[in-house]
């Protein structure tokens, strides 16, 4: 009988790190850099609209004989917009929601969910992680029944979708009426189809360009706390600078605004938006529903919100919530 053996140290397998977690994870707003640009009275009526729904959010967190865990966050859009520095732009946007009864614990910073660097990365090359990479290494795309499998997979294409586009039945000539067209198919269509294929990336010269949709979407498992680097958080939240530096790459990815808040991961999220984020949001939902999770980081969640008598529900998607209202002003040109 031959008998075979694997040795290796223990202390080389990553162990899963926790994170703290509120119950309760409100995002106050995400703006465009038109919106930051339009001076503080603009952002003060934005704050006023996001009021009454942070307090209605609040109010849904019910946890038996202890104080909810709730913290607010605010995302600055410094990947695709030319937007003014932290000096001048932080000051106006914390000034317009005090002015508005809306208090900001943590301000993130959307460029981070794209690369964050990294000061001590350990073993291994590089100096820096992309928490938007490690969310798409994530996905598993829905197989389609009937299909034949030419459609490359969305981490090779930079496409993702929840079912299969309409195509023609069959190869014919141009113009034959005996082209047959073949509608598109949402894979688990309630009575119809709402077919949606979400573009994640694009690349020019070799530099990959996140989309929203996915920058998004990383930002939600972010807030979730359900990403992992070699068993760590990808991003932490920390003390701001002080003064404010001139450029947002000299801000931390999270900054910790109010030193007493609520953790910044929460076993739930919700996102007060604009209706025009509508059908970003659903692009998001898109990805998160093909997500296979870490294991080892669902059970860690499983069980500490079991202990705290605030189960979790079983899809990834249900722990996003929203509410869409304010300025239904469509996306600018």
């Amino acid at each position: 009988m031959n008998i075979h053996g694997e040795y290796h140290e223990s202390s080389a397998e990553p162990v899963t790190r926790s994170v703290g977690l509120s119950h309760l994870s409100i995002e106050l707003g995400h703006l465009y850099p038109e919106d930051l640009a339009a001076g503080r009275t603009r952002l003060r009526e934005l704050f006023e609209d996001t009021a009454p729904w942070e307090q209605a959010a609040r109010r849904t967190v019910r946890i038996m004989g202890r104080r909810p865990r709730i913290s607010t966050c605010f995302l600055v859009d410094d990947y695709f917009g030319n937007i003014p520095g932290p000096r001048e732009l932080v000051p106006r946007i914390l000034g317009a929601a005090e002015e508005a009864g809306v208090t900001i614990d943590y301000l993130a910073r959307e460029a981070a969910c794209a690369q964050v660097p990294v000061p001590d990365p350990g073993p291994g090359p590089g100096n820096g992680i992309s928490p938007a990479d490690m969310a798409s290494a994530l996905l598993v795309d829905e197989p389609v029944p009937g299909t034949l499998g030419v459609r490359p997979p969305a981490r090779e294409s930079g496409w993702l979708c929840n079912g299969s586009r309409g195509t023609p039945r069959d190869p014919v000539a141009a113009m034959d009426p005996a082209s047959v067209w073949t509608p598109p198919l949402q894979s688990s269509a309630r009575l119809h189809s709402i077919f949606v294929d979400v573009q994640l990336w694009d690349e020019k010269n070799g530099v990959r360009t996140w989309s929203c949709p996915m920058l998004a979407a990383t930002w939600q498992l972010l807030r979730l706390g359900l990403l992992r680097d070699r068993g760590r958080a990808p991003v932490h939240a920390e003390p701001p600078p002080t003064p404010w530096p001139a450029e947002w790459r000299d801000m931390p990815a999270i900054s910790r605004l109010r030193p007493t808040a609520d953790p910044f991961c929460a076993y739930r999220t919700f996102s007060i938006l604009s209706p025009r984020f509508l059908i970003v949001e659903t692009a998001v939902r898109t990805i998160l529903e093909q997500l296979c999770q870490d294991p080892d980081v669902v059970q860690q969640l499983e069980r500490r919100s079991g202990d705290e008598g605030f189960p979790l529900p079983a899809e990834l998607t249900d722990r996003v919530g929203y509410a869409f209202a304010g300025s239904s002003d469509t996306d600018p040109p």
